[in-house]
């Protein structure tokens, strides 16, 4: 499947895109729009854009909607999600001490001169290694 988000991809958008590919669909690919692409015009599953299914809801970020949607239940991934949405969502309650390290890699990334394929791809390591931090491997 083609699912889509914003460019300049950050925190929730790499953590959304490597669950997608780590647990859902292990083909899927992924397309980069601009921030004011109308979510109607999307060919594909959009993620994290306004207007999306697939994106924030209440306190959740789309990291967490995307764990409920697909029935993703290892308590390793709800704590992948609870950090994530820390990182953020860093002025929210409840933050746990590891989102802000998080935040500050995936600041790292987007702000670093790569493309999105490139930060998709490093932050997708960044967020096997999470995950196995949170799998107490």
């Amino acid at each position: 499947m083609l699912f889509v988000t914003r460019q300049r991809l950050h925190v929730d958008r790499i953590a959304t895109a490597w669950a997608i590919r780590r647990f859902v669909d292990p083909a899927a690919r992924f397309a980069f729009v601009p921030r004011t692409t109308d979510v109607d015009t999307i060919a594909g599953t959009p993620f994290d854009i306004r207007g999306a299914e697939l994106s924030h809801h209440g306190a959740r970020c789309t990291f967490e909607v995307l764990l409920e949607r697909h029935r993703l239940t290892d308590p390793a991934l709800g704590r992948v999600g609870f950090i994530v949405r820390g990182a953020d969502l860093p002025t929210e309650d409840a933050v746990p001490p590891e989102s802000s390290g998080v935040r500050a890699v995936f600041d790292g990334l987007r702000d670093a001169d790569l493309s999105d394929e490139e930060r998709l791809r490093v932050g997708s390591a960044f967020c096997d290694a999470l995950y196995a931090f949170c799998s107490g491997r």
